[in-house]
């Protein structure tokens, strides 16, 4: 519409100069300034024509109720200037929610969880025609909470403080893109964000992991305590081992000739000494010391 009164007021503008031309001079007066007017409004009537769309945005050209299939790409793009553009995001954003759902064993869960998801902009004009420009309030919210709630349903408590905490994250978003791909909504991820057990419930599985954690550690401590008397047996077999052998290489002829040895070596030395040969025990020398 705006086109069409900026086209007018230009028309109105040059009709005005060019009638007033026909005037004497002195009775132009502000007709002098109609074609500055009318070129102001021509160029306010071609700029009607062209629209920009953000980046990260489709426009989506609505003739009084005629929708076009193909979209408007984000830059400058020419339109009809009697046609309305309702521009859409198609950036990546996030529906936090935060719900109570049932739990396998029929226990209430508080649950807070996101949907990233974007617009497909090749469907902008379908969800613009079937649905409208609020289509995560009227599709994804409600879809995604029930889909939760169903899931949830599946999964006891405690697995939502295990592993399988990623496994029901996988299974939400699978449902949930099965259901709202087909109406132009691609769905990217759906986070946990946190989980709110009943109090005695989450004491319980507390309790339950420290128990856990405990019966770890004492095996543990059982282990080392079974693996250090292993080592102590080994090390003792080995010196009763040694002291056996020891003991059959030994006899007295042979403890005789050590003894024989050192005391030669006693008698090669500096220090004054007296050597008896044959008076000590066992027949061995005996020693009487000196310096």
């Amino acid at each position: 519409m705006q086109f069409l009164l900026f086209l007018a007021v230009a028309l109105i503008a040059f009709g005005t100069y060019f009638a007033s031309r026909k005037r004497p001079l002195a009775t132009r007066g502000a007709a002098s300034v109609a074609p500055i007017v009318g070129v102001v409004a021509l160029l306010a009537a071609v700029g009607s024509c062209l629209t920009v769309v953000p980046a990260g945005h489709v426009g989506v050209v609505d003739f009084f109720g005629t929708v076009s299939p193909n979209t408007l790409k984000a830059g400058i793009n020419l339109v009809n200037p009697l046609a309305n553009v309702v521009k859409f995001s198609v950036k990546t954003q996030e529906l936090k929610e935060t719900m109570e759902v049932p739990s396998k064993e029929g226990l209430t869960v508080k649950l807070e969880v996101s949907v990233l998801y974007h617009l497909n902009p090749e469907q902008a004009a379908e969800v613009y025609k079937t649905i409208g420009p609020n289509y995560a309030e009227i599709i994804l919210q409600p879809q995604f909470r029930s889909v939760s709630r169903g899931v949830t349903a599946g999964f006891e408590a405690k697995a939502l403080y295990t592993s399988e905490r990623e496994l029901l994250a996988g299974q939400i978003q699978d449902q949930l893109r099965k259901i709202v791909e087909s109406r132009g909504i691609t769905v990217e991820n759906t986070p946990l964000r946190q989980v709110g057990l009943p109090a005695r419930l989450s004491e319980s599985i507390e309790e339950k992991l420290r128990s856990e954690q405990e019966s770890q550690r004492m095996e543990f401590v059982l282990t080392k305590e079974k693996q250090e008397a292993d080592r102590k047996r080994i090390e003792a077999q080995g010196i009763a081992d040694f002291q056996k052998i020891v003991a059959q290489g030994l006899s007295d002829q042979y403890l005789r000739w050590k003894g024989i040895e050192a005391t030669e070596k006693l008698a090669n030395s500096s220090n004054a000494k007296v050597v008896v040969v044959g008076s000590g025990k066992d027949g061995l020398p005996l020693i009487l010391g000196g310096q």
